[in-house]
């Protein structure tokens, strides 16, 4: 070995705490880093390489075809802008029944003759497409379970058709449910009813505006109300990429506090280490290593435990990918768990870079300083500094250890400033990491509307007018019930809800239509915007449902699949992200003549004041027994497996981060107690009991550690208001501010306390070891 690397090892085995601290500091920097990259490489990749693929429609767009021929639609297609287009392909709404076993859920059916090649090329996962009438192909994002030799029977239609399942298919852009041969559109289209479906992909489409530019010019020459639904590939893609977007500004948060305490911890050690090895650099330049040589030692010192560090913060960020991937589903069938290699190579490479460059700018020191100044100076500091601080502490009513404890920040400004900015970062994430279990804890409530007291849940959800047999299953009389419930001793308000499933006109798949009877507004719903429903014919919906109708509060939207169409106008936008925000709530009178026969209903029960739930719900149950329904105390479900998921990482990178700051502390605190041993010894021989030691030395930290937590709780605040809403923005919700104002003064106190926690838990060990020294060995150090 070199003598050069015997003098990196050598650093290195003596400067064990600083080497952990490298080391630890380097790893969360590390696993942060490399999470958040994965994600946003993973959330991406798989839907992108699909729309490459499959040729992706940029706008699908659906027509009426009472208003519009096949051949003033197929002229659209030479629309400036528009690169290709494919269609018009009739469609229908319609509610099948999978092989009679039970209900069916409303979806769209498209006529079309082959899978295409140009424009959304719908790949087959299982078995073949259709030629011939009789034959049809799921989707597999279907709200059937697609299984081939499966009987579709549409018995709601005249005609009557039952249909068999002769493949699986996916559309990367999810133009429609499932698709039939054109000439069986004719047995599924009711008469008066159905529409086109025209799909279109443009020659410029990377932004929203530009999607809306292009299904603008290629409406322009139709008669005006003929489109009546659109969905941009846009909206898709974001979608697909939700679940794991969700985590990326969250992380970004923790990467980037990762990171810069990494870059302060590795300047403040190296940099320790040179002022506390002046005598040592003398004694290297005068046995002939060059300026160069020396500083190159220095870096090699902090490289070697960051090295160490950046190995085990790559394997622990995919690790803490595991439970986090897990979330999203296999996309388009690429599998979500694999991690780019090329993002660890970045983040290795980024990390450690940043730590040379560090480490260097703080060695440079070392390597410019003269060998025989070096080597006249001694390990003690100069007694000057700081002493207006010692008289001004000495002069307060306090024991003299506190006060020398108090003045010792004063005596090495550049040290205390260090630790203290550990302590600031530790206080700022564990003020972000509180509030934002707040606000999830806010989200959760508002997702699971549990105000109410006592629930009656619904026995299940009602699919439509075409519902399973009721002889087969009965179910309990909502009048009846409501009956019971108003008869009840200790009700004081109730509602009721019934949910259906729906269409809208342009977008695939169902959506959910949450009828209410009696006032639900106090029933746990949070608004973002607008006003509640007063009347029938007004509708509330959640962010996402506006995003991908492409409406807003006083817009008007039609709901399909039901006995006949029902218009609702938009009153208000609720903070709602079930079933990924495509609902609909609305007045149960805004349903009677679509859907009169809501049987599938909850009921949310508020007992007055003073009224013991558990005796109400077991008098409650007397009653609702002969009549098959059953009340239970407390709301819905508010837990979730991302809420868990978020909740438990950030705990994870707040202990890391607290961990890294209280070593820094440490450190700082056990280079400023070796520096003072034998200003240390003289105190004991003066009569200083050891718990006397103990109280100065962590005293030395306590001016520092509440500094640092007044000003990091205001960052974390800071922080937490822009991370929330970004999170929030990431998964198509607009948060209201009861999501986001979740601090309150009284919790504020004890945040910024922490910071004098995480101080006091870093001196802990060096005021232990100071007052186990003996005072003779303490006195005989230079």
């Amino acid at each position: 070995m070199s003598a050069l690397g015997k003098v990196v090892r050598s650093g290195v085995n003596r400067r064990r705490v600083q080497t952990l601290v490298i080391g630890l500091a380097t790893m969360m920097a590390v696993a942060a880093s490399v999470l958040g990259g994965s994600l946003l490489v993973v959330s991406g990749a798989p839907f992108d390489d699909a729309f490459a693929k499959q040729h992706g429609a940029h706008l699908s767009v659906q027509f009426d075809a009472g208003k519009v021929s096949a051949g003033q639609l197929s002229k659209s297609k030479d629309t400036e802008g528009v690169s290709s287009a494919v269609g018009p392909f009739r469609t229908a709404t319609v509610t099948p029944r999978s092989d009679g076993a039970g209900p069916g859920w409303p979806m769209t059916v498209v006529g079309r003759g082959d899978p295409g090649r140009d424009v959304d090329e719908v790949a087959l996962l299982d078995g073949r497409w259709p030629t011939h009438s009789g034959e049809i192909v799921l989707s597999a994002n279907s709200s059937l379970f697609p299984t081939i030799g499966m009987k579709l029977a549409f018995s709601d239609l005249s005609s009557g058709p039952t249909l068999t399942v002769v493949g699986v298919t996916r559309s990367v852009t999810q133009t429609a449910d499932a698709w039939v041969v054109p000439s069986q559109m004719r047995a599924l289209t009711a008469p008066g009813s159905g529409g086109y479906q025209m799909l279109y992909r443009f020659t410029d489409a990377g932004t929203a505006a530009q999607i809306t530019a292009g299904g603008k010019a290629v409406t322009e020459s139709l008669p005006p109300g003929t489109a009546v639904g659109e969905q941009s590939w846009l909206t898709v893609k974001k979608t697909a990429e939700r679940d794991t977007a969700l985590y990326v500004p969250f992380l970004v948060a923790f990467g980037a506090l990762g990171l810069v305490m990494s870059v302060l911890i590795v300047g403040n050690v190296v940099a320790s280490a040179v002022g506390t090895g002046t005598r040592r650099i003398g004694i290297l330049k005068a046995v002939g290593f060059t300026p160069a040589q020396v500083v190159r030692a220095y870096v090699g010192q902090a490289l070697i435990p960051a090295a160490v560090g950046t190995a085990l913060g790559v394997l622990a960020g995919h690790l803490l990918a595991v439970p986090v991937l897990a979330e999203t589903e296999e996309v388009y069938g690429t599998s979500s768990l694999a991690i780019a290699p090329w993002v660890d190579l970045a983040v290795i490479a980024g990390v450690l870079c940043l730590v040379a460059a560090t480490a260097w700018a703080s060695a440079w020191r070392a390597g410019r300083l003269r060998t025989v100044d070096a080597l006249a100076v001694g390990r003690t500091v100069s007694a000057g500094r700081g002493r207006w601080a010692a008289r001004l502490a000495g002069r307060l009513p306090l024991p003299q250890p506190v006060a020398l404890g108090l003045a010792r920040p004063f005596a090495r400004p550049a040290r205390a400033l260090a630790m203290g900015t550990a302590i600031l970062f530790g206080a700022i994430a564990v003020t972000f990491t509180v509030g934002m279990g707040a606000s999830l804890g806010q989200v959760m409530k508002a997702k699971a509307h549990d105000a109410a007291d006592v629930v009656v849940p619904a026995p299940l959800p009602d699919f439509g007018p075409q519902g399973p047999d009721p002889e087969k299953q009965p179910k309990a009389d909502p009048a009846a019930v409501a009956a019971a419930i108003e008869a009840a001793a200790g009700t004081g308000k109730y509602y009721s809800a019934a949910t259906v499933r729906a269409t809208v006109s342009g977008l695939t798949g169902t959506i959910d239509v949450i009828a209410f009877t009696g006032d639900a507004s106090w029933g746990g719903y949070t608004m973002v915007s607008g006003r509640w429903i007063d009347k029938p014919g007004e509708a509330v919906v959640p962010t996402p449902f506006l995003a991908a109708t492409g409406t807003g509060i006083g817009d008007t939207v039609t709901l399909n699949g039901l006995a006949e169409p029902v218009t609702v106008r938009i009153a208000g936008e609720i903070l709602d992200p079930r079933n990924d925000g495509m609902q609909v709530f609305t007045d149960a009178s805004t349903l009677t003549a679509a859907h009169p026969d809501l049987t599938e209903t909850s009921h949310h029960i508020a007992v007055t004041s003073g009224t013991d739930v558990t005796g109400y719900v077991d008098a409650l149950n007397k009653d609702l027994a002969p009549l098959g329904a059953t009340a239970r105390a407390g709301g819905l479900d508010a837990g979730g497996d991302m809420v868990v998921t978020l909740n438990a990482l950030s705990v994870i990178l707040t202990l890391m981060l607290v961990a890294v700051a209280a070593l820094g502390v440490l450190n700082g605190v056990l280079l400023d107690t070796r520096e003072r041993v034998r200003e240390i010894g003289v105190h004991k021989a003066l009569g200083m009991t050891p718990r006397q030691t103990i109280a100065m030395v962590i005293t030395s930290v306590v001016v520092t550690g509440l500094v640092a937590g007044a000003l990091g709780v205001p960052l974390g605040v800071a922080l937490h208001g822009w991370v929330i809403p970004a999170m929030g923005d990431s998964v198509g919700l607009r948060l209201p501010d009861s999501v986001i104002a979740v601090y309150h003064g009284a919790e504020l106190l004890p945040l910024a306390l922490g910071g004098l926690l995480i101080a006091t838990l870093g001196a802990l060990l060096p005021a232990g070891w100071a007052a186990r020294a003996r005072t003779a060995t303490a006195l005989r150090t230079e």
